[in-house]
């Protein structure tokens, strides 16, 4: 790996821890402007970047080096997110970024060769909505397990860690927070392409 190699990797992989530890811990804060307090968090703004800096990093490193950028960044956030966060919230977090982000590499890396704006569009839109279903189930669904007879704070509470369930609307924060990612997707392809051009522009330059 050269040196800029490094360098690009190391920004991947602030950026990638960056953007999830801020989201878990805006993910607790209700967006209460325009009366969305009971259909939004801060977080829903902020970690869709997850996936730009995954197809970013897909693009520049190919799909073995994007892996290795949300490896890391994957231990990083969560390891962080449990002081600055809840564990549940941490272990939520984790489950839906390792799981959606696998899966966001693996339809990237099928697109790759079509136009530049498709694969980092579709990629982010399908693996969000996977992200979205596994973090806000597990992160606030308070009832009780199916088949169980157990709660989600009692599962935690065997393993000895202490979980005080929040009671949200969290099929409701899920649905737009979905919405936020979708069109945040969207926005993103600008920012991607300018990075995309700059990213080319220097790989000819080094050529």
């Amino acid at each position: 790996m050269t040196a800029f190699d490094r360098r690009d990797f190391l920004i991947a992989l602030a950026g990638m821890t960056l953007v999830v530890l801020a989201s878990n811990i805006l993910v607790q804060y209700p967006f209460h402007h325009m009366g969305l307090g009971d259909y939004l968090t801060w977080g829903a703004f902020t970690y869709p970047f997850s996936f730009l800096v995954t197809d970013l990093s897909n693009r520049r490193f190919g799909p073995q080096g994007a892996r290795r950028v949300v490896y890391a960044g994957f231990v990083l956030a969560v390891v962080l997110s449990v002081i600055l966060a809840t564990p549940r919230i941490a272990m939520a977090s984790g489950m839906a970024f390792l799981t959606a982000q696998l899966l966001d590499i693996r339809i990237f890396a099928s697109l790759r060769r079509k136009a530049w704006w498709l694969p980092p569009f579709v990629s982010s839109v399908i693996s969000s909505a996977l992200d979205t279903a596994i973090f806000f189930s597990f992160a606030f669904y308070c009832g009780p397990l199916p088949g169980f007879g157990l709660t989600v704070s009692d599962g935690f509470a065997a393993f000895g860690l202490a979980d005080e369930c929040v009671a949200l609307p969290w099929v409701s924060l899920a649905v737009a927070d979905y919405s936020v990612k979708l069109a945040l997707a969207a926005l993103s392809i600008a920012p991607y392409g300018a990075i995309l051009t700059l990213m080319r522009s220097r790989s000819r330059q080094a050529a």
